[in-house]
């Protein structure tokens, strides 16, 4: 059966604050890691450019959200593009990360806050990022953050699922079969084709990274 939005949310939290953190912090540095951490960085440097590939280069006098900004990467990012950034993540070892990196330069454009990124009260959004934060999730789950999102932002949101390939459809599977409490949250694969039909919005496949470990697929729904 599968975990509900709390449910799952709750094992987020637990992992990336607590067993993931020091492995979390050196992924998103230039520090030395595994090979195959490696490829974990390298495609989500390229899934981060994707990203912010499909929004304006000047994104002066808007309002972006970035939910579940993790270490503030992508928050810097759209900063120096001019934004106004509130970066929200469930985690707050992450949050504490995110602030100490940030550049001085952006400190007056970015509010960093740990917590729900779909809190009604963090207010309207120009346009939304949602990089790999959406990724354990069910479709009806994410059909309803989406939907929820959408009612307040004006322009694109912009959020990766885990794509129905071979590899990670085993992988999913295996995790249901042998489940571990030490191992991260399961992601799980979703077609763009079915989301087209819960999702709110027109539906765009803004393209697929495939980089060793990491396979993800940048999707956008425009209002």
């Amino acid at each position: 059966m599968a975990m509900t939005w709390d449910q799952t949310r709750d094992r987020v939290h637990g992992y990336f604050d607590r067993t993931a953190t020091e492995a979390w912090a050196k992924l998103t540095s230039d520090a030395k890691v595994s090979r195959i951490r490696e490829t974990v960085r390298a495609g989500r440097d390229e899934m981060r450019a994707l990203i912010l590939s499909r929004l304006p280069g000047d994104l002066t006098g808007t309002r972006v959200l970035d939910a579940g900004c993790g270490a503030g990467q992508t928050s810097a990012e759209l900063a120096a593009r001019g934004a106004e950034v509130v970066g929200v993540d469930i985690s707050p070892a992450l949050i504490g990360i995110a602030r100490d990196r940030l550049p001085a330069a952006y400190r007056g454009q970015v509010t960093f806050a740990a917590g729900d990124m779909l809190a009604p009260d963090l207010g309207r959004f120009d346009h939304v990022v949602a990089m790999d934060s959406l990724i354990y999730y069910t479709a009806e789950d994410i059909a309803a953050a989406i939907g929820g999102l959408a009612a307040r932002t004006g322009g694109k949101i912009v959020f990766t699922v885990a794509p129905r390939t071979p590899f990670l459809m085993a992988f999913w599977a295996a995790g249901q079969v042998f489940p571990r409490s030490d191992r991260s949250p399961t992601m799980i694969p979703h077609s763009a084709e079915r989301l087209a039909r819960v999702l709110p919005g027109r539906l765009t496949r803004a393209g697929r990274i495939s980089r060793g470990f990491y396979i993800s697929e940048c999707l956008e729904v425009a209002p």
